[in-house]
């Protein structure tokens, strides 16, 4: 069958649209809105030594797509009583690099601990992702008199299924889901029921970055291989770091949830933002 130069030009236009499509490629940013400071590592980290210690931040993701999109990664907690040192509001820390809430348009929950879902109310224009499997334990199971509820807030559940009413929860399954161009999350840690970490500008050669969030808590866990003390599966806690080894080698580019070396690592943009790419 021929085709005519005509088709020819345009089904080639159209397979550079789908391929510039599939590599979106996003600046990353991590900003920190609050801290713990020093301590030592052994309540943390199970396994971890007497000599081990940790520098703990509390942290949220910025990814900007190159429209100027707007998604944050966590949404942090709202926390009137200042129980963390340093402590700003995570739409107050965005405020620093000129990003209003209402200018997030897409929210993505690692897991539905309070200090990563806590701030949801903040940002009233963003969609909302969410695993499945982590939101059906998180409203029910975890409730339940055998239910595991650490790290859980009531409140933030309530606040959540307002949101599902509004049509703003995006709720997806499985493992290694491209959910977004460009964005990966994978599964398997089980810090929560199923909780997820993201391979950022997934589709490039060069250019990848792995949020894990609480997926790992700090390098230590990543370094030593040593599983976080709150997870209902240690050894799946450390085989998905062993996974994410192999998706990204470079382990700086690993992000972790609440190390704050992630703030000495990269360029910094302010006194609580970093660029990671």
């Amino acid at each position: 069958m021929k085709i005519s130069k005509m088709s020819f030009l345009f089904l080639l236009f159209a397979i550079i649209l789908v391929e510039c499509k599939n590599n979106v490629k996003y600046q990353v940013y991590a900003v920190k809105y609050g801290e713990m400071g020093k301590a030592p590592a052994t309540g943390s980290v199970i396994g971890a030594t007497e000599t081990d210690s940790i520098d703990v931040a509390y942290s949220i993701w910025l990814l900007i797509k190159p429209d100027g999109k707007k998604i944050l990664v966590d949404a942090g907690f709202i926390d009137s009583a200042k129980h963390c040192h340093n402590y700003i509001r995570p739409d107050s820390a965005l405020l620093s690099m000129n990003i209003s809430p209402q200018d997030v348009s897409e929210l993505i929950l690692t897991h539905p601990h309070y200090d990563h879902i806590g701030g949801i109310t903040l940002f009233p224009n963003a969609r909302i992702w969410m695993n499945q499997d982590d939101f059906d334990y998180f409203v029910g199971p975890a409730w339940e008199k055998e239910g595991n509820r650490i790290g859980l807030n009531k409140q933030d559940v309530t606040n959540l299924l307002s949101i599902k009413s509004e049509g703003r929860l995006k709720l997806f399954s499985g493992d290694d889901v491209e959910f977004m161009p460009g964005i990966k999350a994978y599964t398997g840690s089980r810090h929560t029921w199923e909780n997820f970490y993201l391979l950022v500008n997934s589709n490039s050669g060069k250019d990848k970055v792995l949020v894990a969030s609480d997926a790992v808590w700090f390098y230590l866990n990543l370094e030593k291989e040593l599983p976080a003390a709150i997870c209902f599966d240690t050894a799946a806690y450390v085989n998905a770091m062993k996974r994410m080894k192999i998706l990204i080698p470079d382990p700086n580019l690993i992000l972790p949830g609440h190390d704050n070396q992630v703030f000495s690592k990269f360029p910094k943009v302010n006194d609580r933002v970093v660029r990671i790419m």
